[in-house]
Order: structure tokens, then C-alpha cells, then sequence
């Protein structure tokens, strides 16, 4: 299979891995209300599946230098297949828990291999424009996710689980027979002197200051994000067909940008400029969500917010993608450990606060990712290429 196939075979993984998380999006008030789950339940299973995944992306991340991409994505694509399965068929929370736990490390196994397969075969003149690609993959799961999600759900409120289990499955049966390992995964060993240990990512100053922003950044976008659909339920009376659109057109806008214009943004303002300047642009708008009380103001915050948390993870991914080298599995698994961390704790805060209070969990969003944005001011592009480098 040409290299061009391959890459976008493994994204298409990707694809599916989130049409199936967006399809669920829709009925998640109704599932709260079904299970009679508090917020802060509600909270506790985005936070377990980031906990999962925090614990195992820097392992598997290392194992796909190791061992290859392929045997990571394939696993991790069936690993998510029996979690949405299970998910659908739990009747108590434990069991809620179980499977989000397993879809965390599904994610930990397919997210850091799928971008350190697109790395392997692109160049760094390529890079942008494919992890662009990368992302809208993303975007497109959740454009058509919620849309199919919210049909399929009058079926029954689970049936979006197993149709999501289905799509897995389906990758899975596709990694395992259409994709090639690429060449320079192959070529990555223990003694490869080119390696670089996890400890000396984490040792240089400024890929740990990057890091630490990564998973301060994490928390507050997850306090917005894991309480959004009971947030706009509840306070502004949106309906479960509502939230679908909102989402739909939200994704929509994104997965214009990251196709369209990623790469462009990225030539005039670079990386860390993009970085800088969503964080900013996001404080703002969640803001305006918790004081206003129009919905139309909400929805057009909606768009903005999710726009620039979809521009965000890119920049991050292109940026640290350029230069991993040999690492790219190690860098890109460290990445999703500190992003998860911090996902940990925005949905469990998100969730007591909404259940104190339903704004109080924008507020806090809002100032985390103000205070973010002054600390990403730190971060000089010149100095942190050199101190990679070195």
C-alpha cells in the first residue's frame, strides 16, 4: 500500500474512533436522567477514561517506537469496540466506570501510534498540512456523530453505543488486513543512539514548561467541554436535537479551518503564536456564555470556543511532531499523558461546581485558560527551538 494510503487509512481509524464518541454526545442528558447520575457522576466517567489514558498513553506511546504502529492501532480499535459495547449494556455504575476505563487506554494505544504514523511518513514540509488533517478527522467524527447519533437514539437510548461498538470493529478488521507498518517505525530500537528517553523529553526546560501548559490548558478546556451538553440543557433549555445541531456546525467550522486554513495560520504566526492566541480567544468567549443570557449569544460562543480548542490540539500536535525525531511515539504518548491529566481533573471540578452552581464551572474555565495564555506568553519560539534542538 502506497505511504499516501497508509496515512490515510490509519486517520480514517481515527475518524471512526470519534464518529462513535459524537454519537453518544446527544443522549448524554437523557442517560443522566435515566440513571438518575449526579454532575459529578457524570464527571467522574469522562475523568476515569482520562485517568486510563493518562496512565497508559507514555507506555504505549513507547511501544509503538518499539514494537510499531500497527499492533497499537489494531488493539486499540478492538479495545474500544468491547468498551462501547459494555458501555451499552451496564445497567449499574461500576460497570460504567469499567468501560470508560477501557476506553481510555483504547485511546491511550490508538491517538499517540495514529500520529506518529502520519509523522513517520510526511515530511517536515508535509507535517502541517497532514496533522491538519489529522484533526478534521476528528471534527468530521463529531460533525456526522451527534447527526446519526441523535437519529439512531430514537431506537433506544443505548442503541448509539453498539453502532459505535460496530464502527470500531470495523477499523479494527481494516488495520489488521490493509495496513503496512511504515518503514521508519521499523527501524526504531531500544539501542537506537538516536532514541530519546521519556526522562530526557521531561528534562529539558522548555519541552517540560510546554508540557506543564499542555496539562494547566487540558483543565480548563475539559471543564467547559465534559459539562457543555447538560450545561446548555439545563440552563438555556436546549433539547437533545439542539445540542446536536450546535455541535454539528461547531465541527463543521472546524474541520473548514484545519483543511482549509491550519497550514496557512501556521506559515504567518507559527505553532506557538496559534497556541497563544486560543487561549485568549477561548477565556473570552466561555466568559461571555457564563454571564449572558441570550442563547443566541451561546451558540455563536459555541462555535468560537470549540474553533479554537480545534485549532489548538494541532498546533500542539504539529508543533511537538517537528521535533520529536525518533521519538515520535514517546513525545506524542507524553503528550496525551499530560492532556489527560489535566482531563482528570476538569470534568471532576466541572461536576461538582455544576452541581454547587451551573456557571461556576465557565468561571472557572474562563480564568484557568486567561492565566494560560499569559503563561504560553513565556514561551519564546526562538529559544524553545533551540532548546530542543540542544
Amino acid at each position: 500500500m502506497h505511504k499516501k494510503s497508509s496515512m490515510y487509512l490509519v486517520i480514517s481509524n481515527l475518524f471512526l474512533v470519534f464518529l462513535g464518541a459524537g454519537l453518544v454526545i446527544p443522549i448524554l442528558p437523557a442517560l443522566k436522567e435515566q440513571m438518575n447520575f449526579t454532575g459529578t457522576t457524570m464527571g467522574m466517567m469522562i475523568s476515569i477514561f482520562a485517568f486510563a489514558e493518562l496512565v497508559a498513553s507514555p507506555i504505549t506511546g513507547a511501544l509503538s517506537d518499539k514494537y510499531g504502529r500497527k499492533k497499537l492501532i489494531a488493539l486499540g480499535m478492538l479495545v474500544f469496540a468491547f468498551s462501547q459495547f459494555l458501555f451499552g449494556i451496564s445497567e449499574v455504575k461500576s460497570w460504567f466506570y469499567v468501560s470508560r476505563a477501557l476506553g481510555g487506554i483504547a485511546a491511550a494505544m490508538v491517538m499517540p501510534a495514529v500520529t506518529a504514523y502520519v509523522a513517520d511518513v510526511t515530511t517536515l514540509k508535509e507535517r502541517t498540512k497532514a496533522m491538519g488533517i489529522v484533526s478534521a478527522a476528528i471534527s468530521g467524527g463529531f460533525i456526522i456523530g451527534p447527526g446519526i447519533g441523535g437519529f439512531i437514539a430514537q431506537f433506544g437510548i443505548r442503541v448509539p453505543f453498539y453502532f459505535a461498538a460496530i464502527l470500531s470493529l470495523l477499523g479494527f478488521i481494516l488495520t489488521l488486513t490493509m495496513l503496512k507498518e511504515p518503514q521508519r517505525a521499523e527501524m526504531h530500537h531500544e539501542n537506537d543512539p538516536e532514541a530519546i528517553s521519556m526522562m530526557k523529553i521531561l528534562k529539558n526546560p522548555m519541552f517540560g514548561a510546554l508540557f506543564v501548559i499542555i496539562l494547566i490548558s487540558s483543565f480548563g478546556l475539559q471543564a467547559f467541554e465534559s459539562i457543555y451538553s447538560i450545561m446548555s440543557s439545563i440552563n438555556f433549555g436546549f433539547s437533545s436535537g439542539e445540542i446536536a445541531m450546535i455541535v454539528t456546525v461547531s465541527g463543521a467550522l472546524a474541520l473548514f479551518f484545519q483543511l482549509f486554513l491550519f497550514d496557512k495560520i501556521i506559515s504567518r504566526i507559527g505553532e506557538i503564536g496559534l497556541i497563544q492566541l486560543t487561549f485568549f480567544v477561548s477565556a473570552i468567549f466561555i466568559a461571555a456564555i457564563a454571564f449572558t443570557k441570550s442563547n443566541l449569544v451561546v451558540i455563536f460562543s459555541t462555535f468560537i470556543v470549540f474553533l479554537a480548542f480545534d485549532l489548538f490540539r494541532p498546533a500542539v500536535t504539529t508543533y511537538l511532531s517537528k521535533h520529536a525525531g525518533h521519538a515520535q511515539g514517546a513525545i506524542n504518548g507524553l503528550n496525551s499523558a499530560f492532556t489527560s491529566f489535566g482531563n482528570i481533573l476538569g470534568p471532576i471540578a466541572a461536576g461538582a461546581l455544576f452541581d454547587f452552581n451551573h456557571v461556576f464551572p465557565y468561571y472557572v474555565s474562563a480564568v484557568i485558560l486567561l492565566f494560560t495564555g499569559f503563561l504560553s506568553l513565556l514561551l519564546s519560539k526562538g529559544n524553545l527551538n533551540t532548546a530542543i534542538k540542544n
